[in-house]
């Protein structure tokens, strides 16, 4: 999204009264400045590195050095196996168990990957959508194992089908029994886990896939609208009785002020269509709560200790976007299995930046500033009229099922990857001031497949 130099005195003019009508104080509807009066003074972001890889009982150690370093939060990251709702033992997937994440088949395996975590105090969200249901069921009687009631219970499944189809790829059914399951997941979170998000809506794989951040939000938005739709037309729940379990969640790259507006845009537009179109009367239901990612497609193998400075610019704008959680990855992530001093790393970005900095002292610091004001309602305005076409298309739905969707992310793929070999878009080590570099030592890391499976036979 960009804005004309020229526009600027034009923007100075326009950015008093009317923005000022259009964006309360912090913690005031439609929430552009924040969801808090108080910002981040009341409470920090939670940091939420996600991990997990190989067995419960390599996870479960990896999670405890985490909380063990400053993290407040747990983000569990799954195996293919575990995410396309297949066994470990399973031949034909042998190869794919604990590559990408941790395997988990049975309740013996969330047990022991949560083994020694009070899950009454330590929040956990869960990467997972095809087998949601059965992960949320395991990590529910987990806990309870542990003594620690539902009522108790933090966190989120991410839970979102529809982008699945459209970037990812781990659907298990079609889309509208798909839909029929979150439903039911989300009556029963509301009625059984009252504290526990049933449903993070992702924006960060339609990114990752080639989107723009303008296209990331509205396509997210569009998610969350079909999914209220499904609730609300069951006439069991008002928006006021679930919406409060809904969260977000995206990729933060490296356009600055992009990534910032793009944030405040959203809590905006999301806090006016569940007023607007559903009739909430609280603003809890109306409050647009997201988490993000530091990395992902904006982190690259060649000279890679670059990524640290990405990673940490990224996590600035997050936080001056207003995020509510954050994972910031690893500088070695392009290429390997993040190390435990990398990972620690990462983790400490968070922390420099929460305590350090002086950031997290005022709400919303750019709030009134012209460029930020008039970006902001730049992006609000794009995110309308991608989500006008969606609806002329029939849909999300429907514009899954025809390939419209996938359409618009490939041609935004392809003009990156264009952009990026062309040198149009500059990546410095990559396109910009390359160099010869000695190849990483890249620490190679063999699955015990045996062990990997051992607590699925019981």
């Amino acid at each position: 999204m960009k804005l004309r130099p020229h526009r600027a005195s034009r923007l100075r003019r326009c950015t008093g009264r009317r923005t000022a009508s259009r964006n309360p104080g912090s913690g005031e509807f439609p929430f552009t400045r924040g969801n808090f009066a108080s910002g981040y003074r009341g409470k920090l972001w939670t940091f939420r590195q996600y991990s997990g890889f190989g067995t419960a009982e390599e996870s479960n150690r990896r999670y405890r050095y985490l909380l063990e370093q400053g993290g407040t939060g747990l983000s569990v990251a799954l195996d293919l196996p575990t995410q396309c709702g297949f066994d470990s033992d399973d031949p034909d997937v042998v190869e794919e168990v604990g590559r990408v994440g941790v395997a988990v088949d049975t309740l013996a395996d969330a047990e022991i990957l949560f083994d020694g975590i009070p899950l009454d105090k330590i929040s956990t969200s869960i990467t997972i959508n095809g087998t949601a249901a059965i992960l949320l069921a395991f990590y529910v009687a987990a806990a309870e194992r542990q003594g620690v009631p539902r009522a108790k219970l933090t966190g989120t499944i991410q839970n979102d089908i529809l982008k699945e189809y459209a970037s990812r790829g781990t659907w298990i059914w079609p889309p509208e029994p798909s839909l029929r399951l979150i439903a039911d997941t989300i009556e029963f979170c509301a009625a059984e886990v009252p504290k526990f998000n049933a449903i993070s809506v992702a924006g960060a794989h339609f990114r990752d896939a080639g989107a723009t951040a303008v296209q990331e939000m509205a396509f997210t938005l569009a998610d969350g609208v079909t999914y209220c739709d499904t609730v609300v037309q069951r006439g069991r729940m008002t928006i006021d009785e679930f919406a409060p379990q809904i969260s977000f969640f995206f990729y933060t790259h490296g356009d600055f002020f992009e990534e910032i507006a793009k944030y405040r845009a959203g809590r905006r537009r999301w806090a006016t269509l569940v007023r607007e179109r559903y009739g909430a009367k609280t603003d809890r239901a109306s409050m647009f709560r997201f988490g993000c990612v530091c990395g992902g497609a904006s982190l690259y193998a060649p000279q890679a200790h670059n990524n640290v400075v990405r990673v940490a610019y990224e996590a600035m704008a997050a936080v001056l976007g207003g995020v509510q959680s954050m994972f910031t990855a690893a500088w070695d992530e392009p290429f390997a299995l993040p190390t435990e001093e990398s990972t620690t790393l990462a983790l400490r970005t968070q922390q420099i930046l929460a305590y350090e900095t002086g950031v997290a002292r005022v709400a919303d610091p750019l709030g009134g500033s012209y460029f930020v004001e008039a970006l902001t309602d730049a992006t609000e305005a794009r995110i309308i009229e991608i989500m006008a076409d969606l609806e002329k298309h029939g849909g999300m739905v429907s514009a899954i099922e025809d390939g419209y969707l996938q359409g618009l992310i490939a041609d935004e793929a392809f003009k990156m990857h264009k952009d990026i070999e062309t040198g149009a878009r500059p990546v410095v080590g990559v396109n910009r001031f390359v160099s010869k570099e000695p190849e990483h030592d890249i620490m190679t890391y063999e699955l015990d497949a045996e062990g990997a499976t051992c607590n699925s036979s019981g």
